[in-house]
């Protein structure tokens, strides 16, 4: 399928690895042209000398609002067609286990640097009369996982805020939508397996088996498979999808509207 970003502008947040690094790479291939955010740029450099034309580097701390405004500033005359805000999230940790500090700090990493993001990309989206917005969050949105209270309470308010905004924005031709992945192949659920087995003294297999029972296909999800779906949602083909939160979870989450 020709999704019609050929040499159209698109910023990834969190491009160096998991989720964001299938999305980036994804675009690519389309002939998109990519401005990927990442704390550790070198994680992209073989990617990048495979697009080199297309590929542009920055490395950025998206928790510095400072960080986020001096390359903001850099790109003023870019006309972005889209946006992947996305970042990892915090420590896996059971409710009486959390400080404020752990809530305060979640706040930072998950919700205060999207909103001023988002802000700032409307503006310039809204006189192109066009844009995509996308976030990956967590199909925890939508049924809770254990020893993810943190992560679980903030991307809910990420889903709120993008909800609640999509409306706003709309008749603008603006989307924004949600991507609630499950457990995929990534770095990132290695985290939620160790919690699991250090918390039940088991070994990080059976804690993994533990999960993969629960989930219909018994099985983790592409990065490859998750990148098309993301790059479709960034694309004019999907102009008629707003304010949506999408489950890709292997059929996890049980309820009827999932």
């Amino acid at each position: 399928m020709n999704l019609n970003i050929y040499k159209q502008n698109f910023i990834v947040c969190g491009a160096g690895s998991g989720l964001g690094r299938a999305i980036t790479e994804k675009l690519l291939e389309e002939g998109a042209v990519v401005y990927a955010l990442t704390r550790t740029i070198s994680k992209l450099d073989e990617l990048k000398k495979v697009f080199p034309e297309q590929l542009h580097l920055y490395p950025i701390d998206l928790v510095r609002i400072d960080e986020i405004k001096s390359f903001l500033d850099s790109v003023q005359t870019v006309p972005f067609s889209g946006a992947l805000l996305n970042a990892g999230g915090p420590p896996a940790k059971a409710g009486m286990e959390t400080t404020l500090e752990d809530w305060d700090t979640a706040y930072h990493h998950l919700v205060r640097w999207k909103i001023y993001f988002t802000q700032q990309l409307i503006k310039r989206m809204k006189a192109l009369s066009y844009g995509r917005l996308l976030f990956i969050e967590s199909a925890a949105v939508k049924q809770p996982v254990e020893n993810l209270i943190l992560s679980t309470s903030m991307r809910l308010a990420v889903t709120g805020f993008v909800k609640t905004l999509s409306q706003e924005i709309a008749a603008q031709h603006i989307t924004m939508n949600v991507l609630a992945p499950g457990f995929h192949d990534t770095p990132a659920v290695k985290r939620v397996f160790d919690k699991k087995a250090s918390a039940e003294n088991i070994t990080l297999e059976e804690a993994k088996a533990s999960f993969l029972k629960n989930i219909p296909t018994h099985t983790l999800g592409t990065a490859g498979n998750f990148g098309s779906l993301g790059a479709f949602l960034l694309s004019p083909a999907s102009a008629y999808i707003t304010g949506q939160t999408i489950s890709i979870d292997g059929g996890l989450t049980k309820f009827i509207f999932g």
